[in-house]
């Protein structure tokens, strides 16, 4: 293969009205996305060629995007089409598809984030997983990180950012202790969130999730909507760390992988080591009603590139 090929299926970006192999994608070294972390993004997935939820994902990022004082020459449709079409030329069936808004270069002689010019890029990959097939199935290790979360007084995590530190910080801190994951608290010892994942506690068949001081995550979200469907109560409060600890049930649910089983947190084994009964239900009934094309939009293959 030579320096002109490429595989479409190892990724298609889209920068300045450009789409390209997302191999040869680069962005401004001075972008203040870059050098400032001032930037917001999300992550759509396709799954069996359709979208999950794009147009949530979309409407999400164009609300991040008000709250950080960015704008872009896009319309939501304009936006939806350019995704797609970095997934149509991809040919990726199962896809990871994600959407960033960064401040831009700052004009010569100034730091003034008001005269930047803000920039889009998109790019569709390989489906990322945050735990693999035996993990999904038989259930995650999980820990309780000693890290602190970043405040949402500080830094509001209703807007998707790259304050990964704290995040990142605990991914290793689970390695260190032999596990996949790890989920950080607050400063009055609640729970949050993890690296690109929300955390649910069952307990007598309730389900609990963290009201405070995370991302509202679509699968999250998703979650809460089928509960009530399913006539499962849902509870959006403060989740202590000794109530995860003394739950019946764990799960976590993320666009990287959707409702994935605990079954160990701290080194305590739940379930024997098997999902729970209230997390196999929500995870049929997620991936059920996407495979029935539940808020889905279907990428056409076949379309003629504009």
């Amino acid at each position: 293969m030579t320096e002109t090929q490429f595989d479409p299926a190892d990724g298609v970006a889209f920068i300045d009205g450009v789409y390209m192999p997302l191999a040869k994608a680069s962005i401004p070294l001075t972008d203040r996305g870059f050098v400032r972390s001032d930037a917001t993004y999300d992550v759509a997935h396709v799954w069996k060629g359709r979208f999950f939820r794009l147009d949530d994902h979309i409407e999400r990022f164009q609300q991040s995007m008000k709250g950080l004082r960015m704008s872009l020459p896009y319309s939501a449709q304009e936006i939806a089409d350019i995704l797609i079409e970095c997934v149509r030329r991809s040919g990726l069936r199962d896809a990871y598809v994600q959407m960033t808004c960064t401040r831009g270069v700052p004009p010569r002689g100034t730091r003034d984030p008001r005269l930047c010019q803000n920039r889009f890029y998109a790019f569709a990959q390989p489906f990322v997983w945050i735990a693999n097939e035996e993990q999904r199935r038989d259930g995650l290790k999980m820990v309780i990180s000693s890290v602190q979360r970043i405040q949402p007084e500080a830094v509001d995590p209703r807007i998707k950012n790259f304050h990964w530190l704290d995040l990142t910080g605990g991914i290793f801190e689970a390695y260190d202790r032999d596990a996949v994951v790890a989920v950080l608290i607050d400063r009055d010892g609640n729970i949050t969130e993890g690296a690109g994942f929300n955390v649910f506690a069952v307990r007598d068949g309730v389900l609990a999730t963290p009201d405070r001081g995370v991302f509202e995550g679509m699968t999250r979200r998703t979650v809460i909507e089928l509960a009530g469907e399913a006539g499962i109560a849902c509870e959006i409060r403060p989740v202590s760390a000794d109530e995860l600890r003394g739950a019946d049930e764990i799960f976590i649910t993320s666009t990287a992988g959707g409702i994935m089983p605990v079954t160990e947190l701290d080194g305590r084994i739940y379930g024997n080591g098997r999902p729970g009964s209230i997390t196999n239900r929500i995870h049929d009934l997620y991936w059920g009603r996407k495979e029935d094309g539940w808020l889905c939009t279907t990428v056409d293959y076949t379309e003629t590139a504009a």
